[in-house]
C-alpha cells in the first residue's frame, strides 16, 4: 500500500516496487474525448456502408467494403472467421463508442446517472476493439495487391482512417482518473496506512475498500471484487498449453490459397513473409513476421516462465517479468493483423478464373491462437508473482 499526494502538473506517480505508473496529473477533460468520440463514431459510418478499395485487373473492377471482409469468410467456408471480423471490426468499435459516448456524455452533462458499469464494460471491450489493426492489416492487402493491380483507396477506406486515428486520439485525451474520481472519489485516511489484508482493490477501477466487501460488487464500477483473480495459475496453464497445441497448425497449414489462370498456390504466413520481402516489402515482412510469428511465441514463452517462477517461488527478475507481462497484455491484439489482412485479400480478390484468393484451415488455428493468448493474458493475475515471494521482496529490484 503507498499513499502518496495527487501529482500536480507534469508529474506522474509510480510505483516504488515495479515501475507501474499509478497516476498522472489528472487532466479533468471530459469534453475533448467527448467530441472526439462522436466524431470516430460518425466517421464509422461511412466506413461501414461505403467501398474501402477498388480493385481493376484485366479491365475487371472489384471493390471492398468493411461487411463484405466479413462476409466473405463466411462464404468462403470458415464461418468461425467471418463471425470474428464481423465481431472485432464492426460490432464492438460501435459499442466500444456508444458505451464511451454514453458515459462521457452524462459526465460532461451531470445528469445524475450512474454510468459505473458502462465504463467497465468499456473498459472489458476496448483490447476487442480492432479498428486500428484492421487498418494495418488492410494496408498490407493493399500494399500486396498494388503490387499485382491497381487499387484506388475509396471514401470507406478513408472514413475508416479517420475513425481509427479519431479512436486514438480519443482515449489518448481520456483521463480514466477523472472518469472514475468523477463518479465516487476515492476516500483516504491521510493518518493511516491499512495493511493489505485489510483491504481490497478493484482491478477494473482501482477502488480500495474494505476487505469486507471481497466477493461483492465494486461500489463504484459493479466489478466483483477478489483479492486475487479466482483459479488465475489453473485458467492460465489451461489456455497456455491449448495455445502451444494450437501454434504449430497455425504455422503449418496454409492460411492462404491464391487461384491464378487454374494454377493454385498455397501460402503459410512465413512464405507469405517471404513473398513480401520478394516484392520489396520489407518493412511490411517485418510487422507481418513480428505480430504473427514472433509475438504469440514472446506471450507462450513469457506467460510459461511466469507460471514457473509463480509456482517455483522465484525473486529473480521479479520487476522483468511484470514488465514484460504488461507489455504482452498491451500487444498481444495485434497478431490479428495477419488475420485481416486475409480477410481483405479474399473479399477484393475475386476474378474468377483469372485470380482467385481463398483463406486456408491455418487461419482458423491461428485465430484461435491469438484469442487463446489473449485470454491468457487477462485470467492471469501477475500479483501472484509476488505474493510467492511475499517477504523476501520489499523494494524494487
Amino acid at each position: 500500500m503507498q499513499l502518496l499526494p495527487p501529482p500536480a502538473r507534469g508529474q506522474k506517480a509510480e510505483c516504488a516496487r515495479c515501475l507501474k505508473v499509478l497516476a498522472g496529473a489528472a487532466t479533468g477533460r471530459i469534453g475533448a474525448p467527448l467530441a472526439l468520440s462522436v466524431a470516430a463514431l460518425l466517421l464509422l459510418v461511412p466506413a461501414t456502408i461505403a467501398p474501402l478499395l477498388l480493385v481493376t485487373t484485366h479491365g475487371a473492377d472489384r471493390e471492398a467494403w468493411l461487411p463484405s471482409t466479413a462476409a466473405a469468410m463466411w462464404n468462403d467456408g470458415f464461418a468461425s472467421l467471418g463471425v470474428l471480423i464481423g465481431v472485432f471490426a464492426i460490432a464492438l468499435p460501435y459499442a466500444f463508442l456508444g458505451l464511451l459516448i454514453w458515459v462521457l456524455g452524462n459526465l460532461h452533462w451531470q445528469t445524475g446517472w450512474q454510468v459505473g458499469t458502462a465504463f467497465r464494460w468499456a473498459k472489458h471491450l476496448r483490447p476487442w476493439v480492432m479498428i486500428e489493426v484492421f487498418l494495418v492489416g488492410s494496408f498490407v492487402s493493399y500494399s500486396r495487391i498494388k503490387a499485382v493491380s491497381n487499387v484506388t483507396v475509396e471514401v470507406g477506406g478513408w472514413a475508416l482512417v479517420a475513425a481509427g486515428i479519431m479512436v486514438l486520439i480519443a482515449l489518448i485525451q481520456l483521463d480514466e482518473r477523472t472518469v472514475w474520481e468523477t463518479l465516487r472519489p476515492q476516500r483516504r485516511d491521510p493518518m493511516r496506512a491499512p495493511r493489505r489484508d485489510e483491504t481490497v482493490a478493484c482491478i477494473i477501477c482501482d477502488l480500495i475498500v474494505d476487505i469486507g466487501n471481497d466477493g461483492k460488487p465494486c461500489p463504484r464500477c459493479g466489478a466483483t471484487l477478489h483479492v486475487r483473480k479466482p483459479a488465475s495459475i489453473q485458467r492460465t496453464v489451461a489456455y497456455v498449453v491449448a495455445g502451444y497445441l494450437l501454434y504449430i497448425p497455425a504455422n503449418t497449414l496454409p492460411v492462404l490459397t491464391t487461384v491464378q489462370f487454374g494454377r493454385q498456390e498455397h501460402n503459410t504466413i512465413l512464405s507469405g513473409v517471404i513473398e513480401l520481402v520478394h516484392n520489396d516489402l520489407v518493412p511490411l515482412a517485418v510487422i507481418v513476421f513480428m505480430a504473427s510469428i514472433v509475438l504469440p511465441l514472446v506471450k507462450l514463452f513469457g506467460l510459461t516462465w511466469m507460471l514457473l517462477a509463480t509456482r517455483l517461488k522465484s525473486s529473480r527478475f521479479l520487476v522483468s517479468r511484470t514488465q514484460l507481462y504488461r507489455t504482452i497484455d498491451t500487444i498481444g491484439r495485434w497478431s490479428n493483423i495477419d488475420i485481416f489482412s486475409v480477410a481483405m485479400l479474399v473479399a477484393v480478390l475475386q476474378f474468377g478464373a483469372l485470380t482467385a484468393v481463398h483463406s486456408g484451415p491455418g487461419l482458423v488455428a491461428f485465430a484461435a491462437v491469438v484469442i487463446i493468448t489473449m485470454l491468457a493474458t487477462a485470467v492471469f493475475d501477475s500479483r501472484l508473482m509476488w505474493d510467492a515471494v511475499a517477504g523476501t521482496v520489499t523494494e524494487r529490484e
